[in-house]
């Protein structure tokens, strides 16, 4: 594994064809039962092969066995109800999307997720990530009909989170990221119950923690979201600091054909910085130089050691081919910057 500008993924990976329909969230499975489950673990243990294939230092499991990188978790939980989903806006009323209720105390049933980090952890004698949601984007992602409290549930979600994240990290996983976009939409509640959510999810955690903000997948709501947001995107500004100051080691984040300054960058001293460089909404791969060239600008506030080049957000919604050709030029950018600097 290379030292320095280790390449990773903020996430979700296009799952094979074989697997479920392409191209699109909450996508449908192919197969049921065991045959699912079985499919899923297969896909999982490619997606981490295909992600080293492409030059990535640290691959994720690629989210092959979620549905949605919300809903996945939630799938494994008592006190929610899947089978009557209500339509409800989420992200601020960006979208509306079809979503389940919560109905009573929240529970796990068993660990949500340790077939596939089994297989994510089989599949390399190296680094592996796994991907988690965050509290508050639970929150906003999923209807109380129990709680009546945003806090209180968040609260009781981050707990659960903890649970899985403790086995995950116990079954072998490096890298636990917590997903939080919604981070970037209720900055007055990030600081104010979001941030102690996340450090709760977190807690106890012997692996290295990530949370990962961003603005979203690259579908055309969030696209027109962006274009409503000004010449500069400042959300970042008001958070960092406080991530700055918490325990949780990493911060990623969009950068990539963004109009996020730079500079806000420097805002996260002490921690290490994932550093979106490619553009998840992009039908085009980007060049190796395009690549390098984003991350010369973030080495002006951050230092390489504590730089990792990654992607903007999860691919779920993209074509495998594009995605895979985009991971490519992700180490190949990188490759260059560290030839430049003599490592």
């Amino acid at each position: 594994m290379n030292e320095i500008l280790q390449t990773t993924v903020a996430g979700s990976l296009p799952k094979p064809a074989w697997l479920a329909a392409p191209q699109m969230l909450w996508a449908p499975w192919r197969q049921t039962g065991a045959v699912l489950a079985e499919a899923q673990c297969d896909a999982t243990m490619l997606a981490v092969r295909l992600q080293l294939g492409a030059g990535i230092d640290i691959p994720s499991d690629g989210e092959q066995a979620r549905q949605h990188f919300v809903h996945g978790f939630l799938a494994g939980l008592d006190g929610i109800d899947f089978e009557n989903k209500v339509t409800m806006g989420i992200r601020n009323n960006r979208y509306d999307a079809q979503v389940p209720q919560v109905i009573g105390a929240l529970k796990r049933r068993h660990s949500v997720h340790a077939a596939e980090a089994k297989a994510a952890r089989a599949a390399t004698t190296g680094k592996v990530k796994f991907t988690l949601p965050g509290p508050m984007t639970i929150v906003d992602t999923i209807a109380d009909r129990f709680y009546g409290d945003r806090v209180k549930m968040a609260m009781a979600f981050a707990e659960l989170l903890n649970e899985e994240a403790k086995e995950l990290a116990a079954l072998g996983i490096d890298t636990i990221q917590f997903d939080e976009p919604a981070f970037n939409v209720f900055t007055d509640e990030v600081l104010d119950w979001g941030i102690p959510a996340l450090l709760r999810a977190a807690q106890g955690l012997s692996c290295t923690t990530v949370v990962h903000v961003c603005y979203g997948y690259g579908i055309k709501a969030n696209n027109d979201w962006k274009k409503t947001l000004g010449e500069e995107w400042r959300q970042y500004e008001r958070i960092f600091p406080e991530l700055a100051r918490s325990p949780i080691h990493q911060v990623s984040l969009e950068v990539a054909n963004s109009r996020v300054p730079i500079e806000f960058i420097g805002l996260l001293k002490g921690k290490d910085v994932l550093v979106g460089c490619i553009d998840v909404a992009s039908e085009m791969a980007e060049t190796p130089e395009a690549v390098a060239a984003t991350i010369r600008r973030a080495m002006a506030y951050v230092a390489p050691e504590r730089l990792f080049p990654c992607t903007n957000c999860g691919m779920a919604p993209m074509a495998r081919d594009l995605a895979y050709a985009k991971l490519a030029a992700l180490s190949a950018g990188a490759a260059l910057v560290r030839r430049e600097l003599g490592a």
